[in-house]
């Protein structure tokens, strides 16, 4: 295999007498401009499309790859970071780049260095040994952006180390629906919350700017409404009013564009009859003219593909490649030689004006030349191994990890004092690859982590004892794990789902379709709820820990169990941080970032329900929301009682933005950290408006006894709506801000736009 070194591929200085291209002294514009003047249609085409290295709908091997960039030209490749890579070692993968890029900058007529993207949506994943952080819901439970901003640059920083330069994500879609298999990937139901998250990760991954050498490009995923496509089943049509599309699913991709997010994925439905990856309202009048975006549009794996498979709005792939390319997508991520073909063809024949190409390929060089591709475009396998995995990164991990953890219920069960004999039980007790969960490496070889019943044994003085009793939808010896149960002073059953992706399925530990988890069954698997039934039954106290990507209706297990700790997919230290909030050494603060129903039944139960008449009266009318555990609960080993708000200024106007002043109070015993939650109501609207919504939050950290006089901005527009016909609109009138149950009211003087 090739082994690339400085020696053999020095930085050598440019000269005047090299092509303008070549020399870094010149401004990036005009060497883009210089490059693009020297480029054939052919080249020109090659840079806008991808491929992969590994075993997708078929297997692509590197020596493919190394022949596609010579003779077709390809821009970009995935052959590392996604399931089914070529590569999943850090050094085997840093060998692989290495190889490509030599291909790219030497063995082609313009020397023009490849661009690698990977899925690293909750750490570098996909690599072996690397730092994995929760999922998305976990993530966004911190209610912590500082804390996700991190650990997003720990991720681009393993990611920037292994050679890769984009990473896709972050997930933009707030979810809704526990049927929809990527739920898990969202910061939950709150288009607020998912804003300030999606924001934070954007400048996590790309820092000050992408020239940094530890930047990578972010990518704003899935626009503009994937997250709620009927039935619940994945990439289904989405049919939605523009009043939803603007007020709920598109202020996130707002909050990213704001931070300068450089790329956008376009969703794989159809929104409104259209596809969007083929859709000029979408992707040019919405993305590029309404939100003022000017970065690249990359295409979702197959995007361009399933407008002619599967969406049956295009004859062919000639026809689909033309319908993206005229829609404003930049780059087709794995088109391989055919989309290719196929754009030359296009231009060629005058049916698609060289000028798209010339667009798109102009932002796509742009972004290489900033990050510094052309001078060198290596990456040195000891810094690599140094880098993936780290300790501080892995610390990194741990801490997101323990702020995730959200506690659900609490009959004064927990903490443990660690001198219990402690059951451990359940599928996720003893399962690395559930406990990191989709967009994760599928072997357990290949996770650095620490599982939770080896987590409770060093945590515990009692004797540990473990029984599995059960997969995760099937049993394996209820009756065992029920009689080890009996002999210990408390039952941890870790339970919930394992890994997997979009429909419950796709890798190694998937289960048969159609057996849980599924989008048709909410609840726990029977299997599961059996063993909750059998160890309950023993008399021994039981503590449930929710190792899962969704909300599960677990409302079987919380009138079995004294306690339950909803503790997502934590990542590699998400065993360290489960052990250490049961015993105590850590408080825990998350809360919900989504509702958890109380039955299957639930699947559209969220707080920002709009106002609505009850036509035969409230007393036949069932609560709108009735959870089982409403968004933005969670407990803590103290507690704090937060007194009356107030405002700093109660008349507003436009761009003012108000401070509400909470008093909050640790009235416990021990060091905790409380939310501060304001949500904002208001009735005398001519647009029906929901029945509360999250406007802001703060974090407060106090010592048992303290007390602080928090302080949450909440700018005057967000009390405003996008109105259909006029945009952003702010009506006059009053607005209720509500902490905790405690209201204030503001009064907008009049209404602006």
């Amino acid at each position: 295999m090739f082994m690339w070194s400085s020696e053999i591929h020095p930085n050598m200085p440019s000269t005047e007498a090299d092509p303008e291209y070549q020399r870094p002294d010149l401004p990036v514009s005009r060497r883009v401009s210089d490059l693009l003047d020297r480029m054939t249609v052919e080249e020109k085409a090659g840079q806008l499309v991808g491929t992969w290295a590994g075993q997708m709908h078929r297997a692509v091997d590197v020596s493919e790859v190394k022949d596609l960039v010579r003779e077709k030209h390809l821009g970009c490749a995935a052959p590392f970071g996604w399931g089914g890579s070529a590569g999943t070692e850090v050094g085997e993968i840093v060998d692989i780049v290495n190889e490509l890029q030599e291909v790219a900058t030497e063995e082609t007529r313009l020397g023009i260095p490849l661009f690698f993207n990977v899925d690293a949506v909750h750490g570098h994943a996909y690599v072996a040994g690397s730092s994995v952080f929760p999922n998305g819901l976990g993530a966004a439970a911190t209610w912590d952006p500082d804390l996700i901003e991190s650990g997003a640059r720990v991720t681009a920083t393993e990611v920037a180390a292994t050679g890769a330069h984009q990473n896709y994500g972050p997930t933009c879609d707030v979810g809704r629906d526990p049927r929809w298999g990527r739920v898990f990937e969202t910061f939950g139901e709150s288009p607020r919350l998912v804003a300030e998250m999606a924001a934070a990760k954007v400048r996590g991954y790309q820092g000050e700017g992408i020239e940094a050498d530890d930047t990578v490009v972010a990518t704003a995923k899935h626009f503009p409404a994937y997250s709620e496509p009927e039935r619940g089943e994945d990439a289904a049509p989405v049919d939605v009013s523009e009043y939803k599309l603007r007020n709920t699913f598109v202020p996130p991709f707002e909050a990213a564009l704001e931070e300068g997010v450089e790329s956008v994925m376009p969703c794989y439905n159809s929104i409104n009859g259209e596809p969007v990856h083929g859709s000029e309202r979408w992707l040019t009048d919405l993305l590029r003219g309404d939100l003022g975006f000017d970065g690249t549009i990359v295409s979702d794996w197959g995007g361009v593909r399933h407008l002619t498979d599967d969406h049956k709005t295009a004859a062919d792939l000639r026809e689909a490649t033309y319908d993206a390319r005229t829609a404003g997508l930049d780059v087709a991520s794995v088109g391989n030689d055919l989309e290719v073909d196929e754009l030359v063809d296009l231009v060629e024949s005058g049916d698609l004006a060289e000028s798209v190409l010339d667009s798109s390929v102009e932002r796509v060089l742009e972004r290489k030349f900033r990050m510094g591709l052309f001078e060198d475009p290596y990456v040195e396998k000891a810094a690599a191994l140094e880098t993936v995995g780290a300790d501080d990164h892995q610390q990194a991990a741990l801490e997101t990890a323990r702020e995730a953890m959200t506690l659900l219920k609490n009959d004064d069960c927990l903490p443990l004092d660690g001198g219990e004999d402690v059951f451990v039980g359940g599928p996720n007790a003893d399962d690395l690859v559930s406990q990191v969960g989709g967009w994760s490496v599928e072997s357990e070889e290949h996770v650095d982590g620490t599982t939770i019943v080896e987590a409770l044994r060093a945590q515990v003085d009692g004797e540990v004892t473990h029984e599995q009793g059960t997969t995760h939808s099937d049993r394996l010896d209820v009756d065992a794990a029920a009689e080890k149960a009996a002999d210990a002073d408390v039952a941890v059953l870790a339970l919930g789902e394992g890994w997997y992706l979009h429909e419950f399925g796709a890798g190694a530990p998937r289960t048969e379709t159609g057996e849980f988890p599924t989008r048709e069954e909410i609840a726990l698997g029977e299997a599961q709820q059996e063993l909750v039934e059998a160890v309950a039954e023993t008399g021994t106290p039981v503590v449930g820990v929710l190792v899962t990507g969704r909300p599960l209706a677990v409302e079987h297990l919380d009138e079995r169990a004294e306690a339950v700790l909803m503790a997502y997919f934590p990542g590699t230290m998400g065993g360290k941080a489960v052990a250490e909030t049961l015993v105590g050494e850590n408080n825990p603060s998350g809360r919900l970032a989504v509702t958890v129903p109380r039955s299957g039944t639930q699947v559209d139960l969220h707080h920002d329900h709009l106002h609505q008449p009850r036509p035969i009266g409230d007393h036949e009318h069932p609560d709108s929301y009735d959870p089982l555990y409403e968004f933005g609960h969670g407990l803590s080993y103290t507690e704090f009682e937060t007194g009356e708000p107030s405002v700093d200024e109660a008349v507003l106007g436009p761009g003012d933005t108000v401070a509400v002043d909470v008093p909050v109070e640790n009235v416990g015993d021990r060091r905790g950290t409380e939310i501060v939650q304001v949500y904002s109501t208001t009735e005398s609207k001519t647009l029906v408006m929901p029945e509360r919504r999250l406007q802001a939050f703060e974090r407060v950290e106090l010592d048992a006894g303290e007390r602080e006089t928090v302080s949450v901005e909440v700018p005057v527009e967000n009390l405003g709506v996008y109105a259909p016909g006029d945009g952003h609109r702010v009506e006059a009138g009053d607005y209720d801000l509500v902490v905790d149950g405690e209201a204030v009211t503001v009064t907008v003087e009049r209404e602006y736009l």
